[in-house]
């Protein structure tokens, strides 16, 4: 097998998530580089291919994409990467395309074990020429209150909101709509709000303690997300063993059902009866200071520039089969 050259970490892009991504792409650099590991970073553009071409000619090199949003989790950067033999960190193209849409993923997740929300997507053309009003009249009927209304695609919660009452739903739709062009409305589950995050270096994939999240606002919205200070984090969560042991295995099963790799996170709500709702999942989840992957490995006492160096190895073994 070849040794290790250098670590590129792609971060940045052109998606609503850029800041986001820059900041996950800097603290995975800063760790490999505080162990010792060559890094560079590149924040992909035009030049985005023939750079990839010219990386692939040196052995030894592999890709840790921290790109969000579109591009970078619907699994186009990816197919890049695979065009030109660049071994990376992370899930396939096809896996990616799976999970990056909320109403598939969920789809496939769905189980007589595994609960989801129900729910409907909604275009921005059908909700404008079917009539708004009455749309959301039927909605609201068929589902109760609360709502919660989010983009099909897309992470950090943004055009997201939790809906308590009717009157909310019309500027829910106005945010959603500004950020994707269909809109999953979806009963909003109430409940104990977790995060389990999945990693498997080679030796398989394994679970990481569950994150609570106790937002101040009463919901995890991008500023509730990358906001110092103004989300309260438990970790391990403040649930049972047994609640943990069945969050774990809804997370696990999520992430080979979906045929993901190396690393993701499931967002779940526990409800007051113990039932454990799989919300969605995210396969390249955020690295940010406040970010919830960090939080779980450290909590498993683990170093996170050790366990990226891990994952970056396995990642160049494979390449090698």
């Amino acid at each position: 097998m070849t040794d290790l050259s250098k670590v590129v970490v792609l971060a940045g892009g052109l998606s609503h998530e850029r800041d986001v991504s820059l900041r996950s792409g800097r603290r995975v650099a800063l760790a490999l580089r505080d162990i010792g590991v060559e890094v560079i970073e590149i924040d992909p553009d035009s030049s985005l291919l023939n750079t990839l071409q010219d990386l692939a000619k040196e052995p030894g090199v592999v890709l840790f994409p921290t790109l969000h949003g579109a591009a970078g989790e619907d699994g186009s950067v990816r197919d890049i990467l695979e065009l030109v033999d660049l071994p990376y960190v992370g899930s396939r193209p096809s896996a990616c395309r799976r999970a990056f849409n909320k109403p598939v993923a969920k789809g496939i997740v769905s189980s007589a074990t595994t609960l989801t929300p129900r729910g409907v997507v909604l275009p921005h053309s059908t909700f404008r020429e079917l009539g708004a009003i009455a749309l959301l009249d039927a909605i609201s009927k068929k589902f109760g209150m609360p709502l919660m209304v989010k983009p099909t695609k897309g992470g950090s919660s943004l055009g997201a909101t939790f809906v308590k009452e009717v009157g909310e739903l019309p500027e829910a739709m106005i945010s959603c709509f500004a950020y994707g062009n269909d809109a999953l409305i979806e009963e909003g589950i109430m409940g104990t709000e977790i995060a389990i995050s999945i990693i498997d270096d080679g030796t398989g994939p394994r679970a990481l303690p569950a994150v609570e999240i106790v937002p101040d606002s009463g919901t995890y919205s991008y500023d509730s997300r990358y906001t110092a200070g103004v989300t309260e984090f438990f970790v391990p969560a403040r649930i049972s063993d047994e609640i943990t042991r069945r969050a774990t295995e809804v997370a696990l099963d999520a992430h080979n059902r979906l045929g993901l790799r190396d690393i993701s996170r499931s967002d779940l709500i526990i409800d007051d009866k113990g039932g454990v709702w799989f919300l969605e999942v995210n396969m390249a989840p955020g690295m940010t200071e406040t970010s919830l992957f960090p939080q779980a490995v450290e909590a498993a006492g683990l170093d996170i520039g050790e366990l990226y160096l891990s994952l970056v190895v396995n990642a160049l073994k494979r390449s090698s089969l």
